[in-house]
């Protein structure tokens, strides 16, 4: 066990006291598709639900994702193969426990989202078309409309909420903090709402059990895929309420996101890596391919990798980017498979029937987060967590490509099974007094988000050392700590003080973790290290100090509770 000499991690943030109360049988944050498919789930139980979502219920990162969903359907598939790919990319840190219960569970979890009215794309005989990614070796990723599987699966969720009465639906709302009773279990979440009547400013949703689907943390770095939306707030809030957090460090960079510019920042549009598995190729300035010799799956390797490469590349020939070739697809491939992805390029005067694509690595995906187990209950009883926000022990040091949405879908079904059988369930619980005034403390000013992320660009991105990361981490704690930058209590300030509660452990399991394994990438010690084929796992104590221990890949939280 070690922790660190930063003392007064904050309990929760400075707001205004809750001036309505609303009452569900489940509160579920987030409406991609964990938050959705719990949202459903939990419904065909008889259960009350109130459905919690930062923007509007179709907006969140479940919406852009591309690729599909990896799952085995095909005759000469099967869920060992997928588990055995799974396992791979996952570097040795994978909970395998977790990893079976997705490629079992996830052909069922598929046909389920079908039954919602999913519409996936199809072959000549009718039946779903499967394409492959990188660190797949079968084609099992079903998409639809080519390349915007997220929205069609976002879009079919959306409906079946919308039509069940017993989902009410909390638009514009960013979640504060934890409420729990006096025994510590979840009582509700506080939450704030910009919107009109009743329902506006801050309030209290209160039910015994809460489930978080907040998705990532994106937003800690400049140069990202995620939404504007993706600002740790889930994360952030169960580190506060005393919550495990687990796997940080491990933070997936698309190795094929379309470069913009140098001065680009905020949501840059992602290449998908099914280009690359229908055959487009990397380049590096000189025109050469370089993932040959790289891995035996060249283009196709797992993520880590590719984007590893990529990094060295530019950094011996002084480029800002690599190139990708598409060319040999043909225009009509770039037109019905890769719709999105065509417009996006054409958008920015690049044709890639006929042009190279320029692309870079960006932050794209938080291996790490709530730490769970295999029912998504955290170490917190009453408060659950699945999706990105979650860590679920399936990804390990970097997630196989198109994972994320199966992982939503499976663990989604099993939170739902485990709060119907919890006894807690039948109604639900009185919010405690957390003396909430209207302080201005322990918040940070949204004036410091740029600079940031800036930082974690720069210090805390694919490349890390021991100074970079100390440097980050100096940087981090100068903010959280000088009365200069208190910020109020409003929404952006709230966003960004959670970005810098998430940044701040992440820098830590990263300065921590002395060697190069999967998603995280230490130039200092460049080599994978049997001694570190452990997890870490955070969680502040008491007088608000970070404490981190080292667990097993097989650990799981609910064997201590």
């Amino acid at each position: 066990m070690s922790g660190d000499g930063f003392v007064g991690g904050p309990r929760a943030l400075s707001a205004p006291a809750p001036g309505w109360t609303a009452t569900a049988d489940v509160v579920v944050v987030g409406s991609g598709v964990a938050g959705l498919t719990t949202a459903l789930r939990v419904r065909a139980h008889g259960l009350r639900v109130l459905l919690v979502t930062k923007a509007t219920v179709d907006e969140g990162s479940t919406r852009w994702a591309q690729g599909g969903i990896a799952a085995a359907l095909a005759e000469d598939d099967s869920p060992d193969e997928h588990m055995a790919d799974t396992l791979e990319a996952g570097g040795g840190l994978c909970n395998e426990e977790a990893v079976r219960v997705l490629v079992t569970e996830g052909p069922d979890a598929v046909r389920e989202l079908i039954a919602w009215g999913a519409r996936f794309d199809t072959d000549a005989s009718g039946s779903i078309a499967l394409t492959r990614e990188g660190g797949h070796h079968r084609d099992r990723i079903a998409h639809a409309g080519g390349d915007a599987t997220g929205a069609e699966v976002s879009r079919a969720l959306v409906e079946a909420v919308a039509a069940d009465p017993g989902i009410e639906l909390v638009e514009r709302a960013l979640v504060l903090d934890l409420i729990q009773d006096s025994r510590g279990h979840a009582a509700g979440v506080t939450l704030h709402v910009i919107g009109s009547g009743s329902r506006d400013g801050v309030g209290a949703a209160l039910a015994p059990n809460v489930v978080l689907a907040t998705g990532g943390f994106g937003q800690v770095f400049g140069q990202t895929t995620n939404p504007y939306v993706a600002t740790g707030d889930g994360v952030a809030l169960a580190l506060r309420a005393g919550a495990a957090v687990a796997d940080l460090e491990f933070v997936q960079f698309h190795p094929t996101v379309l470069w913009v510019g140098p001065l680009a920042q905020g949501q840059q549009p992602l290449v998908s890596e099914a280009v690359r598995g229908e055959g487009a190729v990397l380049l590096d300035d000189a025109g050469e391919r370089f993932m040959l010799d790289i891995h035996p799956m060249a283009d196709l390797a797992p993520r880590d990798v590719v984007a590893k490469t990529i990094m060295r590349r530019m950094r011996e020939s002084g480029a800002a980017h690599v190139w990708l070739d598409g060319r040999e697809l043909g225009a009509d491939t770039w037109v019905h498979r890769f719709p999105t992805i065509l417009a996006e390029c054409r958008l920015r005067g690049i044709d890639p029937v006929s042009d190279l694509i320029p692309v870079a690595p960006a932050q794209h995906y938080a291996s790490g987060g709530v730490i769970t187990d295999l029912d998504g209950h955290s170490t917190i009883p009453g408060l659950y967590a699945c999706g990105e926000v979650a860590c679920s022990g399936v990804h390990g040091a970097n997630r196989l490509a198109s994972n994320s949405l199966l992982e939503g879908l499976v663990f989604a079904r099993r939170i739902a099974e485990a709060i119907a059988l919890d006894p807690r369930s039948n109604g639900a619980s009185s919010a405690p007094d957390f003396g909430f005034g209207d302080r201005e403390s322990g918040v940070i000013t949204n004036a410091r988000r740029r600079t940031l992320q800036q930082i974690m660009d720069t210090d805390a991105g694919v490349l890390r050392s021991r100074g970079s990361l100390a440097h980050a981490t100096e940087a981090i704690t100068a903010t959280m700590t000088d009365p200069a930058f208190t910020g109020r209590s409003r929404t952006e300030d709230w966003e960004t003080t959670n970005l810098h509660w998430v940044a701040y452990v992440l820098a830590s399991h990263a300065a921590q973790r002395e060697e190069t394994r999967g998603s995280h990438w230490r130039e200092d010690f460049p080599e994978a290290d049997l001694t570190w084929q452990v997890r870490l796992i955070s969680s502040l104590d008491e007088s608000g100090r970070l404490v981190t221990e080292r667990r097993s890949p097989q650990w799981l939280p609910r064997n201590e509770q």
